[in-house]
């Protein structure tokens, strides 16, 4: 009996390839050990550890392999993950087992080895390793291994978070955070909350039509109290499917924060909410920099006029190094056709962005004047109005997921429903 963890899962999967995740839940608290033969595999491990979704562990890479280790846990304790690379099958099996000898209870072991064979792959499940992951790998392929030690298969659709900042003040970057999160809620049927983190001068509140006494500031302002009852407790119900994290939108208080101030109410909405949408304010800080790295997708809604193509551009390319392994930011463009403004075509935007944007909304002042003075959304004023379907096509894209379609019967349909009801 082996005092590594072992692995849940009875059927080997197809080693032969991983495929890619859609959405990685990022990996808790925990100490990770690296052991590595080759400066390649150290390299993608390393670039690992700097990815976000294993921003709270702590990584540690050193060569030598299977002997190494078994040599530095005769006198320290394990960690919480092993990473092992080995070359050989043989090497394999019997490292292991002396592995076993000085491993602590509860350490899960990750084997990098280069030998493809289910039989093998069994052999390492039996004597207990957590994940056997086929050489050579990726920085995705270590980040994918470790996060998937901790997350269930029914909870890795939950907790998505996605992050929506204006490139410039005023461009509306609230009000599509807003109709997105209503459409998540109401045509993709997702559980989902809209958290407005613009304290002082946040509008969800407004937008749902909704004044409640508690919201985000009482979870920020005590950290110690902050869990799943908690916040449950600040939620406003907005509809079946959408809860508000409203902003107390008083000057009563300043609202500077440390760059983790928020974290803790994130990792708690994950847990019970399968999509956040973060309404981010425009404002270059420590939290905000960090809510937008550590968000599983983003969207940045820009004006077509100069100062937001460049502040697009700046976003952009730093969160893309910030997040080299994510999928790459979003960006719309709204307020599109204001007479007599001068504005930089779609073409033009595209082209210094190197990305196109996933939705281009016309400026539409009796709308969104009109919606935003009622406190309700647009597709509540005009279910068939374009901009409607903009947000709908945005929510989809945005959660990967699609609208449920009913299945088109044939033209027999009819006379196959009086059949059977005969």
């Amino acid at each position: 009996m082996t005092s590594y963890a072992r692995n849940n899962s009875e059927q080997p999967p197809d080693v032969t390839s991983t495929p890619l995740e859609d959405h990685i839940a990022p990996a808790p608290r925990v100490s990770v050990q690296a052991f590595c033969e080759g400066v390649e595999t150290a390299a993608a491990v390393q670039s690992a550890g700097e990815d976000r979704r294993l921003g709270k562990a702590h990584l540690k890479i050193q060569m030598g392999g299977m002997a190494a280790a078994i040599e530095a846990y005769r006198t320290a304790p394990t960690p919480n993950v092993i990473i092992l690379e080995t070359e050989g099958r043989t090497d394999i099996l019997k490292g292991l087992d002396q592995l076993a000898t000085v491993c602590d209870s509860g350490t899960r072991v990750i084997v990098i080895g280069r030998v493809n064979d289910v039989a093998l792959y069994r052999e390492l499940v039996r004597r207990g390793v957590s994940d056997y992951v086929i050489a050579p790998v990726n920085a995705l392929d270590v980040v994918r291994s470790i996060c998937g030690l901790f997350s269930t298969p029914e909870a890795k659709a939950v907790g998505r978070i996605i992050a929506v900042v204006g490139a410039k003040g005023g461009v509306g970057a609230s009000t599509i955070a807003h109709n997105v999160g209503w459409a998540i809620a109401r045509d993709l049927a997702l559980d989902s909350v809209v958290a407005d983190l613009d304290l002082a001068f946040g509008t969800a509140g407004l937008d749902y039509n909704q004044d409640p006494a508690q919201g985000i500031a009482d979870a920020v302002f005590s950290p110690d109290r902050v869990d799943t009852a908690f916040i449950d407790r600040l939620l406003s119900k907005c509809t079946d499917h959408l809860s508000l994290l409203a902003a107390p939108a008083t000057l009563e208080r300043v609202y500077d924060f440390g760059a983790d101030a928020f974290d803790s109410i994130f990792d708690t909405l994950r847990t019970t909410m399968p999509c956040i949408v973060l309404d981010v304010p425009h404002q270059w800080s420590g939290w905000t920099k960090r809510a937008l790295v550590s968000a599983d997708d983003i969207l940045i809604v820009a004006a077509p006029d100069l100062a937001n193509l460049r502040n697009t551009k700046n976003i952009f390319d730093l969160l893309k190094a910030s997040r080299p392994n994510d999928r790459i930011p979003l960006y719309c463009l709204n307020q599109v056709g204001v007479p007599k403004r001068p504005e930089i075509n779609f073409n033009e935007f595209a082209k210094a962005i190197e990305s196109d944007p996933i939705a281009t909304i016309p400026f539409d002042p009796q709308m969104f004047g009109s919606a935003a003075n009622n406190g309700q959304m647009i597709a509540e004023i005009s279910a068939t109005h374009r901009t409607t379907e903009m947000f709908l096509q945005m929510a989809q894209r945005l959660t990967g997921r699609g609208e449920a379609k009913k299945p088109r019967g044939s033209f027999l349909s009819p006379l196959i429903e009086k059949l059977r009801a005969k």
